[in-house]
């Protein structure tokens, strides 16, 4: 049995305006220029320039709203505009602006790829047509960082598939040999065992004594190499430690990623700073970029075409559809403009508020006077969304006397110390830096000593925490910071 009954729920829906001024708070700097370009030609009602003193007309037509006229969707569901989840107040692991958005243009290098390049080089080789294709196929295998990881057999059999080759092992070998000649040295390598050997072996003096030797580590203690077994490898090899310090020192120096940048496309992302930090005299002083404050106005022209059709005759379905045209426009762009004044706003209250809470650090730059803080921090603070906080931290950066930060480098947990007080995590990441700086190399410090002279300066840490913050630092276990 079919029955009807109501029910009363309750949603949050977004205004047009309030999704403009979301998705051009996001926007970087460095692509606000373009976003409003491509706003003034989609729009003949925004022009550029300061708003002119007589704003009659624009309230005129504000306030002669006509309900009939339909616009876009007035209330859009929160879900589709909000699916970004705002990241955790460490801000580890957020990107950088990223929307539905074509992607801007950045500048790219015009240098070859390593694919052209190896190409070009194999087209030296005095091969016939079949090895050249087979040529073709192994440096089509090549990924990123220069080495072959794909077994030979399945590029064999990709051979016969897609070439209608039937080659074998000990040809493509031939041929792969033939490629791991070409420049750079190391390339088309198949582990990093194999990459480092073919650097030593072109070498201009191959009958060098250090040389030689660190063939042989290569070759018959690589295990003992990777792990810094250094006292095996004097044993199995016979080296004295004078000899083991400079064979070890030599294949240090070498490249084990032959590749580099193999995709050819240098990609550069020029970071243009949101606000600008000055220091007069011991008073900080925060002021936006300039690009962050564009001059936008109203057509004069489109607010007088409006005012002139609106008072005219209405009955006429053609004048009723331009007054509807004109009247969309102008409210797209007087939102427009409200929109970027609302993110000027926000953007230099959320930064004044980072300003008042890390204000130490920006008088003299000194990373230990970092505080502790977090996005509710600075959402309380300014009394908004923790989620507009996160947004503009995410993609935002000041320029100060020491140099250019990104907004979230101001994030950070805090870590107890023995007197009460909370420290910034950056501060006991500065102080580990030291420690492991200052290490007798030879006999290095493990994570049990660190958390042992953390705890004697004060710092309540666990083992696991200085783990993590020397992975953070991109400092190696103990082992493998050790040296001869």
């Amino acid at each position: 049995m079919q029955k009807l009954h109501l029910s009363q729920t309750l949603s949050q829906k977004l205004s047009p305006q309030q999704i403009q001024f979301i998705k051009l708070l996001q926007v970087p700097t460095a692509e606000l220029d373009a976003r409003i370009e491509e706003e003034l030609e989609v729009n003949p009602a925004l022009e550029e320039g300061r708003e002119e003193k007589e704003e009659s007309t624009q309230e005129e037509f504000e306030d002669s709203y006509d309900d009939d006229i339909p616009t876009d969707d007035r209330d859009i569901n929160l879900d589709e505009y909000l699916d970004d989840e705002y990241g955790g107040y460490k801000m580890q692991g957020d990107g950088n602006y990223n929307s539905d958005e074509e992607d801007r243009e950045i500048p790219i290098s015009s240098q070859a790829s390593l694919h052209e390049q190896l190409i070009q080089q194999l087209n030296y080789l005095k091969l016939d047509e079949r090895q050249k294709v087979i040529g073709q196929q192994l440096i089509g295998s090549i990924e990123n960082d220069g080495y072959i990881r794909r077994d030979l057999e399945a590029i064999i059999n990709d051979l016969a598939f897609s070439q209608n080759i039937e080659t074998d092992i000990d040809e493509l070998e031939e041929i792969l040999r033939k490629i791991q000649s070409f420049d750079p040295a190391g390339i088309a390598s198949r582990n990093l065992q194999e990459c480092l050997i073919l650097q030593l072996e072109r070498k201009e003096h191959p009958d060098d004594p250090v040389i030689m030797h660190a063939l042989r580590i290569l070759h018959d203690c690589f295990e003992e190499f990777t792990k810094k077994h250094y006292s095996k490898i004097q044993r199995k090899c016979e080296l004295t430690e004078e000899e083991t310090k400079e064979a070890v020192n030599l294949i240090t120096r070498l490249n084990p990623k032959p590749g580099g940048i193999s995709d050819g496309l240098v990609r550069t992302q020029y970071i243009i700073p949101d606000f600008i930090l000055t220091n007069n005299s011991g008073k900080l002083e925060i002021s936006l970029n300039s690009k962050n404050a564009p001059e936008l106005r109203i057509s004069r022209s489109y607010a007088d075409m409006f005012d002139a059709y609106d008072k005219s005759d209405k009955k006429d379905k053609k004048l009723k559809d331009t007054v509807t045209f004109v009247k969309q426009k102008l409210d797209a762009a007087k939102w427009f403009i409200d929109a970027i004044k609302q993110r000027q706003n926000t953007l230099l209250r959320t930064m004044e508020a980072i300003l008042q809470y890390q204000k130490e650090f920006f008088l003299d730059g000194d990373e230990t006077n970092l505080r502790p803080m977090i996005l509710k921090d600075i959402a309380e603070k300014i009394d908004m969304d923790i989620s507009t906080v996160s947004r503009v931290a995410n993609s935002k950066a000041i320029q100060t006397e020491f140099g250019v930060y990104p907004l979230k480098y101001f994030f950070s947990e805090g870590i107890s110390t023995d007197s009460g007080e909370d420290v910034s995590n950056r501060e006991v990441k500065s102080v580990l830096q030291g420690m492991v700086d200052e290490e007798d190399k030879k006999k290095p410090l493990s994570d049990d000593k660190l958390v042992k002279m953390l705890n004697k300066k004060g710092y309540n840490i666990a083992r696991r925490t200085v783990a993590k913050y020397r992975e953070q630092l991109q400092i190696p276990v103990a082992r493998l910071r050790k040296e001869l």
